[in-house]
C-alpha cells in the first residue's frame, strides 16, 4: 500500500480537507515544511480532549472531525493524515497504550484508569524514512500541564513529552500495538472495552461516550 490514497475514512478529497490545506499549496514549500506546518496546524486548531468517545465509524471519518473544536488522540491523527495524503505524503495511523502521570485526577474518576489506549500517532514518510508524530497536546495545554509543546523538526520522530519542565514524569508508553492500514474502529473498540470496564459495564450496547 502506497498510503497516498483516499479512504472512507482518510477521505481527503472532501471540501473540508481541503480547506484545511489550501494554506498549504505553495511551490515554494518542500514536503518537510509542509509536514511541520500541517502538524503544527493540527496539533493547536483541535484541543485535545480524551473524555468524548465513540465507536461509530461516521464519527472517525476526517472530513467529519474536520468540523469539530476538539478531539482526542486518534482524531486528530486522523485529521493530519489526510492532510499529509492530501499534499502527497504517504501517512498511515500508528496505535498504543501509554500512560499519564500528570493531572490524572479525572482521568481515573472517568476510566477507572490513568491508562490511555489506544493512543493514536501518525508514521509519517519524509526523506526516504517513517517518522512517528503525536499531534496529541495543543501548546496552551501543555503550558497550563507546565509541559514543553511538542514540535516537529521534520527529521526525527515526535513522541509525546516523557516529562514536564520540572523534570517530572509525564508520559509514558506501555505498549505498541503498530501501525494499520485504515482506522481500526474494530479493534479499537474492543481494546477499550479490554481496558475500560467501568464505562461499558452497563449491559448496553452504547457506542457514543461523554464522560
Amino acid at each position: 500500500m502506497d498510503y497516498l490514497t483516499p479512504t472512507y475514512f482518510f477521505d481527503f478529497e472532501s471540501e473540508e480537507i481541503q480547506v484545511i490545506v489550501s494554506e498549504f499549496k505553495d511551490a515554494s514549500l518542500s514536503q518537510k515544511e509542509i509536514a511541520i506546518a500541517l502538524y503544527t496546524k493540527v496539533r493547536d486548531h483541535w484541543r485535545y480532549d480524551p473524555y468524548n468517545l465513540s465507536f461509530d465509524k461516521e464519527k472517525y471519518r476526517a472530513s467529519e472531525i474536520a468540523k469539530r473544536s476538539k478531539g482526542h488522540c486518534v482524531d486528530k491523527s486522523i485529521i493530519l493524515i489526510a492532510c499529509l495524503r492530501a499534499m502527497g505524503i504517504p501517512a498511515r495511523i500508528h496505535l498504543a497504550k501509554v500512560k499519564n502521570h500528570i493531572a490524572v485526577d479525572r482521568l481515573i474518576e472517568k476510566f477507572g484508569s490513568n491508562e490511555l489506549t489506544p493512543h493514536g500517532m501518525v508514521d509519517a514518510f519524509i526523506a526516504n524514512k517513517w517518522l512517528k508524530l503525536s499531534p496529541t497536546f495543543n501548546a496552551s495545554l501543555c503550558e497550563m500541564l507546565h509541559v514543553a509543546p511538542l514540535d516537529f523538526d521534520g527529521e526525527n520522530d515526535a513522541v509525546l513529552q516523557a516529562f514536564n519542565k520540572e523534570g517530572t514524569q509525564f508520559m509514558e508508553y506501555l505498549e505498541d500495538y503498530g501501525h494499520f492500514e485504515d482506522v481500526p474502529v474494530a479493534f479499537m473498540a474492543q481494546n477499550a472495552r479490554e481496558h475500560y470496564p467501568k464505562i461499558f459495564d452497563n449491559g448496553t450496547n452504547q457506542t457514543e461516550f461523554q464522560l
